[in-house]
């Protein structure tokens, strides 16, 4: 199944893509949720302290292959708009040979970095050792991370979002019954849940690699389109890193953030890791939006239709507006409720912290929308570079958050950090939007220009 988006109703074709691509986004907050919440309910909170005061540590290394696998697809979605499947497929051939170098140089990193960088954040000493054994074994399986993301990210770059999700699912299934077996009837503690995330995340992986071979001829490869090309990779490269970066740039200001947070006790941490997975439940939407975008807007820029790509941001604009109202209502009267999940609600002191994170936090989601679909829209047009710039102002916020104002002002100040990052990041991605645009509006402009000429050149080689 594909969709091409470069026909018809604009806000139709987006939401009829978005549509799986929710419940897949909903589906992996649960996938994540599902070692909190067994892991509070079976190991206690300061077990699940450990594994939540690892999540800055996680976003920055698995937030990167993450990025570089969206970033990687991207060129695909921009040949497909073109109707360019020979180019298609020896850029998907690219992707085997780098989807291996970076699961094996990501490894390699982690093995060695991840003890220091748990130091160097400040992990409190009573939560150091299970922190450690939980994201030690999680960023060793992270070839089946990038396994399944870069294959579900193909299938979403030709318009199927609706595959991803039923193996997403499945996996989704398999590691909730691998975290109980392996924790309350095997008694592995946070080692059975990082074990129980690796193997149902290489089962999803697995499938999707199945359901290409034997489903997509499209994306069914040559030997000759598999043959390692460093120009055809290049190009990939230039998109899909600084993807990579943008969310590892993010994931730095929100390491030193978390620091700043882990001096503050383990109240405070243990509020904010839940507070962050009900505020990751309830901006899934807009999450799903952006990720939407990247797909519309590469493959239009494939069809030379700035028209439509201006059309869709502004429909999901809308759209994502309205949502807001409603994500901070749902966050004012129901977070706590839906924290309870995997905090214990008569841990009073800690539900006050988290009650007070959340609802500053959701004041600000309409910044957030902002970044969800600017970025991503740039990121689809190959605005990637620029728009990596987002993610340096996040970290510059964050970083003056963290630095000037948490020591002063305690936890506070902790719950301003991530709406003045927001706010920060939106100002550059306005303005390098509005200049996209006016270069894609010029006839001969740089970015049409380079598509349907180099870009499509270079995925013949």
């Amino acid at each position: 199944m594909t969709n091409d988006m470069t026909t018809g109703s604009p806000l139709r074709r987006i939401l009829a893509f978005c549509a799986p691509l929710l419940v897949g986004n909903l589906f992996q907050q649960f996938y994540n949720l599902a070692d909190s919440i067994l892991v509070g309910r079976i190991l206690g909170v300061k077990a699940f302290a450990a594994v939540g005061s690892t999540g800055a540590l996680s976003f920055l290394i698995l937030g990167f292959a993450l990025g570089i696998c969206s970033g990687f697809a991207i060129p695909v979605s921009q040949s497909f708009g073109a109707s360019d499947i020979e180019g298609l497929k020896r850029r998907c051939g690219q992707l085997v040979w780098l989807g291996l170098g970076f699961s094996a140089l990501i490894t390699a990193l982690t093995f060695f970095l991840t003890d220091d960088i748990l130091r160097w954040t400040n992990t409190p000493a009573e939560l150091f050792d299970d922190a450690y054994t939980y994201i030690f074994i999680v960023f060793m399986g992270t070839g089946a991370t990038i396994l399944y993301n870069l294959t579900s990210a193909v299938l979403r770059a030709i318009g199927d979002s609706r595959t991803p999700l039923h193996f997403l699912m499945a996996a989704v299934t398999v590691n909730v019954v691998l975290d109980i077996v392996f924790m309350k009837f095997l008694g592995l503690g946070v080692e059975g849940a990082a074990w129980a995330t690796v193997l149902s995340q290489l089962l999803s992986g697995l499938l999707c690699l199945q359901f290409i071979y034997k489903k997509q001829p499209m994306l069914r490869l040559t030997k000759d389109e598999l043959a390692f090309s460093w120009r055809s990779s290049k190009y990939i490269l230039s998109v899909g890193v600084p993807m990579g970066l943008q969310f590892s740039i993010t994931a730095v200001g929100s390491i030193i953030l978390q620091s700043a947070v882990n001096g503050l006790g383990a109240s405070a941490v243990a509020a904010v890791s839940a507070a962050s997975r009900v505020h990751n439940i309830v901006q899934a939407p807009l999450d799903t939006s952006g990720m939407g975008m990247a797909t519309y807007c590469g493959q239009n820029l494939g069809a030379a239709q700035p028209r439509r790509i201006r059309q869709g941001i502004a429909d999901m604009c809308l759209l994502d507006g309205t949502y807001c109202v409603f994500a901070i209502l749902v966050n004012a009267f129901f977070g706590t409720t839906i924290a309870t999940l995997f905090i214990d609600s008569g841990e009073v002191a800690v539900m006050r912290l988290l009650e007070q994170y959340l609802i500053i936090q959701s004041l600000f989601y309409p910044a957030l929308a902002v970044i969800y679909i600017f970025r991503n829209g740039l990121q689809g047009m190959g605005y990637s570079r620029q728009a990596m710039l987002a993610g340096v102002f996040e970290l510059v916020a964050r970083v003056g958050v963290a630095f000037g104002f948490v020591s002063r002002f305690g936890f506070d100040a902790v719950c301003y950090a991530n709406p003045a990052a927001w706010i920060f990041a939106d100002s550059i991605l306005l303005f390098l939007y509005v200049r996209a645009m006016k270069q894609l509006n010029t006839p001969f402009g740089p970015v049409p220009e380079r598509l349907h000429t180099q870009q499509l050149k270079k995925a013949q080689h």
